[in-house]
């Protein structure tokens, strides 16, 4: 729960400072925590890596796995090309998203 909140503020210094492809690393950081959090609270286990946590989430969280899958690629494009404003804000409104279900309030949302 820490590394959620410290990612999401971490997140928001950097997005509030223009730098919108560091920010959506956050986000994406915070997100993966996030989802890895909902994995273990329901299946007892943690995912290895971003492979491992895809064939959970697509066997037993469809939806979940339906989101991340669909801006995933913002993710890979973060390590070569410049994250626009707009894609930034869909990656921090998933993470919004699923935080609120679980139950999860950041003091700056």
């Amino acid at each position: 729960m820490n590394n959620i909140k410290t990612f999401w503020k971490s997140a928001e210094l950097v997005y509030n400072s223009g730098d919108y492809t560091s920010a959506s690393t956050l986000y994406f950081k915070c997100l993966f925590v996030l989802l890895d959090l909902i994995i273990l609270k329901n299946k007892h286990i943690t995912p290895k890596d971003h492979t491992d946590r895809f064939k959970i989430l697509q066997k037993d969280f469809p939806i979940l796995y339906s989101a991340l899958d669909r801006i995933f690629p913002i993710y890979h494009d973060t390590y070569s090309l410049q994250v626009e404003k707009n894609k930034c804000d869909e990656v921090k409104k998933h993470v919004l998203s699923i935080s609120k279900e679980q139950g999860i309030q950041f003091s700056n949302s």
